[in-house]
């Protein structure tokens, strides 16, 4: 009996079976949540493997059943293990072991990575799926058998381990004579793998490696080196990126290993397929790069099982079309590395999420890149929290390459080393020590005496960092020599000891107990530890309460009491402990108090702290304590993930390929980082890419320098990783964006987008480059209007933000003065520099009243106190020369003002008494010639009543008198 035969027995018994699951679940619940499952939305035509030709019962379980087996290996009484080769292929492998010693081998793939399998066809047909159903039906026949149901005499359960025993009975004779070829081409991988173990690899270099100095002497002697060499030991460069020289007895091994590797790959062994892929993209093993044939092979291992490494491999060149294997085509990289997300690829998971977030050959969709985050997120904490109490101590390793040159610009014109960023020298610190001359100097104080300088030093070797290595014993030796200046052996303490040594022994303390509780480099101690803790907390120590916190809350060597725990928690906290901030809002949070636990998160996010941002992202994930957002989860789930660079990066072995001087290998190892969203990895493929670093660098003054390698000459690539990097607010990479527009390096010249991006990159005021290139557009009027009195306006701003460019900017303004002089001279059409107009202030009546007042109390005050003793101050120290000279000038002009208003004042009245007097002067003269008697003169004051006729003349300032 087939399997064929015993799918058709297995019909009838799978359709019975879907519609008992079926209502069982409409009672409990489903069995598989299909929320937490991704959909099917990729490409066109993308639907669910439930809406195949029928609808019945057989698609319910087809939908069920989305991780499908794609072969089948039945074996007599073997226990083999899973080799390591597999483990690298990412081949996600689960024996099942059934009771009849049969072992089915299963590759778990999601419905959307079919389509590589058949690409011409819908990919979720059922003719595209028709070579799965076998493995399907046996998968689904051994879960009938191993389900948990209570009725273990079910006729379907029966039915099941019949089909299954008969077809495995039957198929045991047709697979044996299958085994014998797959353990030959297995044999040969392994000997494959055996020859290239052996092989003595010689260090890869090419072009100029990293080794010149930032400094001016540094620059000097590797210029002096370099043409040494080319004048007495006449070696000149070499444009191409070889292979490093191989022993002739080692290539003739590397040959054979390859011709294995090659013959089992033949037969379609997939470890052959990807070792040799592997070595073709990477050079491993000192074999010569070919991308070509690297995509070639994992093309063809995603085709035949899809596996997703390589599947994520094969997005990764479409992306990038590195070493012109293919054209650049973002829409199939896409395809491809959303296969391999679904198939569990941390790297493509992060890529995928990257692009929806940055709709980047996708629509913008934030629900996505959380989906996709939360997924990396999920790993990445997972590998965080399966450390030791307190979880894993993680190292980073991302760094900006250009910050070890003083940035992309130099030192002092780049934002990471001008203005507030800049590395400020004084007499008592050097700011170019590095990190040897650091631990010299407080080894030399240490052994001095300073115990501020031994815990620094001892800090320093506990924590390790990317270029100094963790050495916990040495750590431990210099705490344990802290502790001892304060504690005797038997506990007790010296009573002559100040309060700041009983400080820093309890921080000792806190750290020794912290090595007992974690384990590390030494057996694990939960009474030793707790010993330690009990004396750091007797001074105080924040790192003591959390560890004692820990071991009451999880009962390491005591009894656990959450309650105890929680006050630790509370002490360390209010110290500003971050790890203990967290351990306090996780209790807050199973307590139902969301809104305290957030506060604590946010907390100890200030200080990184990665459990902080993986709670704060579920919580705004989910809308809990807080309305949902999709934005800001997003934003800590990409922390989460970028954090985890072990498990998810390749920042390590890209940081030792540039370090080792193999520029192709860091290249190519730093864009696979940077195409999955880290802005230091695409900053440093921009940087790498970069060949507009001088107008006239000094490799083109000797004849025979190294020249840079074919692949680290992209100016289009250069300008798509400087683009995400700036979108990534990296402001020197917005400014590089700039530079390629205004040259048409890797695009049309453009000095309209190169304005937008200065202008951009000016609005923060942090970049002197970008004002400065703004001054000189806008004196040039390339890309924006010419006007040399703005132009003077941006240099001004370069200087203020940077006081390093002091002579550049008085070189440009002397430049731009002459211009605008002689374009005042002419009438020219640009707009010339022009004094700025002074602004004063205008006031109000009632703030004339207030200064005048005030001015008439200073200067009482200073008469008061004009004669007192001048040591003798007691309303505080007297004013400033500076101050006398406003509180002059403002009661000057305050008695200016009051006597114009009395001359005023005065014009006015005697104005109105002359009118009077001629009033009176023409009514008399009639009177005397004919001897009429004038009426009395009413007096009419000062001023004249509104209904007085000569009211209208006085008020119009006596027109026509």
């Amino acid at each position: 009996m087939t399997i064929t035969d015993a799918n058709n027995r297995a019909s009838g018994a799978m359709d019975q079976l879907g519609k008992e699951r079926k209502a069982h679940e409409e009672e409990t619940g489903p069995a598989y949540q299909r929320a937490n499952r991704p959909g099917v939305a990729v490409g066109t035509g993308a639907r669910q493997s439930g809406q195949a030709e029928d609808k019945g019962e057989r698609s319910n379980w087809e939908c069920e059943s989305e991780r499908c087996t794609l072969s089948i290996q039945v074996a007599r009484n073997t226990q083999e293990e899973k080799t390591g080769m597999q483990r690298r292929a990412g081949i996600e492998d689960n024996w099942i072991q059934t009771n009849k010693g049969i072992k089915i081998t299963t590759y778990w793939i999601e419905n959307k990575r079919k389509s590589l399998l058949s690409p011409k066809k819908d990919f979720l047909s059922r003719d595209s799926l028709s070579f799965v159903y076998k493995p399907v039906f046996v998968s689904l026949l051994l879960s009938i058998v191993n389900a948990d149901i209570h009725d273990q005499q079910h006729p379907v359960v029966d039915a099941a381990r019949s089909t299954l025993d008969t077809a495995s009975r039957d198929n045991v004779k047709e697979d044996d004579s299958a085994q014998a070829p797959a353990f030959e081409h297995q044999s040969k991988v392994e000997e494959a793998l055996t020859i290239l173990r052996r092989l003595k690899v010689p260090r890869r270099s090419s072009g100029a490696g990293p080794d010149r100095s930032a400094s001016s002497i540094g620059t000097i002697s590797y210029y002096a080196k370099q043409t040494f060499i080319l004048l007495f030991m006449n070696a000149a460069g070499n444009e191409e990126s070889a292979a490093p020289p191989v022993h002739r007895k080692s290539h003739i091994r590397l040959m054979q290993a390859k011709k294995l590797l090659e013959s089992a790959a033949s037969e379609q062994n997939p470890d052959a397929i990807f070792l040799l892929a592997e070595m073709n993209f990477f050079g491993n093993f000192s074999n010569p790069r070919n991308y070509s044939a690297a995509f070639d092979r994992y093309m063809d291992l995603a085709t035949l099982n899809g596996n997703s490494s390589a599947q994520h491999m094969v997005g990764f060149i479409h992306a990038t079309g590195i070493g012109g294997a293919v054209v650049r085509d973002q829409s199939k990289s896409m395809l491809y590395h959303t296969f391999a997300a679904l198939g569990g690829d941390t790297r493509s998971e992060m890529t995928v999420a990257y692009r929806h977030h940055m709709a980047i050959s996708a629509p913008r969709n934030c629900d996505e890149a959380a989906f996709y985050y939360k997924r990396a997120a999920d790993k990445a904490i997972e590998y965080w929290r399966s450390g030791p109490p307190g979880g894993r101590y993680i190292i980073r390793h991302a760094y900006h390459l250009a910050d070890e040159e003083g940035g992309v610009y130099g030192e002092g014109a780049s934002v990471s080393s001008a203005g507030v960023n800049a590395v400020k020298q004084n007499p008592s610190s050097d700011a170019q020590a590095s990190i040897d001359d650091v631990i010299e100097y407080l080894d030399l104080m240490a052994r001095k005496g300073d115990l501020k300088a031994t815990f620094s030093l001892a800090r320093l070797f506990y924590e390790g960092s990317r270029i100094l290595k963790q050495d916990i014993p040495l750590a431990k030796r210099h705490f344990v020599a802290i502790a001892r200046k304060y504690w005797f052996k038997d506990g007790r303490t010296d009573p002559n000891a100040s309060e700041f040594t009983s400080k820093i022994a309890g921080k000792a303390a806190g750290y020794l107990g912290r090595i007992l509780l974690r384990g590390e480099s030494q057996e694990q101690s939960f009474g030793k530890a707790a010993t330690w803790f009990r004396r750091g907390i007797s001074t105080g120590d924040a790192v003591s309460q959390h560890g004692m916190g820990l071991l009451y809350l999880d009962g390491l060597g005591m009894a656990q009491d959450p309650l105890k725990a929680a006050d630790y928690f509370k002490a360390a906290a209010d110290q500003d402990h971050a790890s203990a901030q967290v351990s306090l809002g996780k209790l807050f949070l199973d307590q139902g108090d969301a809104q305290v636990a957030i506060r604590y998160f946010e907390l100890a996010a200030r200080h990184g702290h990665l459990e902080a941002y993986y709670l704060l992202a579920e919580l705004a994930n989910q809308g809990v304590g807080r309305d949902r957002s999709c934005g800001m989860a997003v934003a800590y789930y990409k922390i989460v993930a970028e954090r985890a660079e072990p498990i998810a990066s390749s920042f390590i072995e890209a940081n030792d390929a540039y370090e080792n001087g193999d520029l192709e290998l860091a290249l190519v190892t730093y864009m696979m980082a940077a195409e999955q969203g880290y802005e230091v990895a695409q900053a440093n493929v921009g940087y790498m890419l970069d060949e507009n670093r001088a107008r006239l660098p000094l490799d083109l003054l000797l004849p025979y320098s190294k020249k840079r390698p074919p692949l680290l000459r992209n100016a289009a690539l250069a300008l798509i990783y400087w683009t995400r990097s700036a979108r990534q607010s990296n402001l020197d990479s917005l400014v590089k964006m700039g530079d390629h527009y205004l040259a048409g390096l890797g695009t049309d010249a453009d000095s309209e987008k190169a304005a937008v991006c200065y202008n951009a990159a000016a609005e923060f005021l942090q970049s002197a480059q970008a004002l400065w290139n703004l001054g000189w557009m806008h004196e040039n009027g390339i890309g924006v209007e010419q006007d040399f009195h703005l132009a003077k306006r941006f240099y001004d701003q370069a200087l203020e933000t940077n006081q390093e460019a002091y002579l550049p900017v008085s070189l440009a303004l002397l430049k731009l003065r002459a211009r605008s002089y002689w374009n005042t001279l002419t009438n020219g059409r640009a707009n010339s520099i022009r004094d700025e107009p002074e602004t004063k202030k205008e006031w109000s009546f009632s703030e004339w009243i207030d200064n005048f007042l005030d001015g008439e109390r200073t200067q009482r005050y200073l008469e008061a106190g004009a004669d007192d003793d001048e040591d003798h101050h007691p309303f505080g120290p007297p004013p400033s020369d500076e101050l006398l000279d406003e509180i002059d000038d403002s009661l000057l002009e305050s008695l200016f003002i009051i006597a114009l208003a009395g001359v005023l004042a005065f014009l006015i009245y005697y104005r109105q008494q002359r009118q009077l007097r001629r009033q009176r002067g023409g009514a008399g003269a009639p009177g005397a010639g004919g001897n009429v008697a004038a009426p009395p003169q009413q007096d009419r004051g000062l001023f004249p009543a509104p209904n007085d006729p000569g009211f209208n003349q006085w008020v119009a300032g006596g027109v026509g008198h």
